[in-house]
């Protein structure tokens, strides 16, 4: 590879790392073709971008952004795949379906809302990781139970009292 693609292909990545807050690095070494496919596939529906790259490449672009991706240099050895994505936990949720079916892919590590999570046992940590539209989902419906449980008082509060008035009334006449 001549150095200017080198370059380009260095300003691309840069671009890609840039805009995405969830970048996976995995190892997908050692699947066959039809296999590696199969992954293409799942991660296209999924809307996951399932990148291969160079290690030296790739450490270049994450220096280059304004990020703080240094602890992931270290999981930069071997084959490595970047996985990005605009959901936080949709990579772990496929790389653990996936799984199922095949030993690979490997999580070297995670890149997640400016946080570093290394090594493949920090999947299940990832997939616990809510959206954002999760968490402004629970965070109405913590505001919105305290309102509701007044109301309910209120509401049952009212019959109450109208019953004991209605009780009373009758009583004197």
């Amino acid at each position: 590879m001549r150095k200017e693609e080198k370059s380009q292909l260095i300003d691309t990545l840069t671009e890609q790392l840039q805009s995405s807050n969830t970048v996976y690095i995995t190892d997908i070494s050692n699947l066959n073709v039809e296999v590696t496919n199969r992954l293409r596939r799942l991660c296209f529906k999924r809307d996951v971008k399932l990148i291969v790259v160079k290690n030296k490449l790739l450490r270049k672009a994450m220096e280059r952004t304004d990020k703080d991706f240094s602890g992931l240099y270290d999981t930069l050895k071997g084959a490595t795949s970047i996985m990005l994505s605009e959901v936080n936990n949709e990579p772990a949720k496929l790389i653990k379906e996936f799984r199922k079916t095949s030993d690979r892919p490997i999580l070297k590590g995670a890149f997640v809302e400016e946080m570093s999570f290394v090594g493949d046992h920090s999947l299940d940590t990832l997939i616990s990781i809510k959206t954002k539209n999760e968490l402004i989902a629970d965070i109405i419906l913590a505001l919105k139970s305290p309102a509701n449980n007044v109301i309910s008082a209120l509401q049952s509060g009212g019959h109450k009292l109208s019953g004991v008035l209605k009780t009373l009334s009758e009583r004197e006449a």
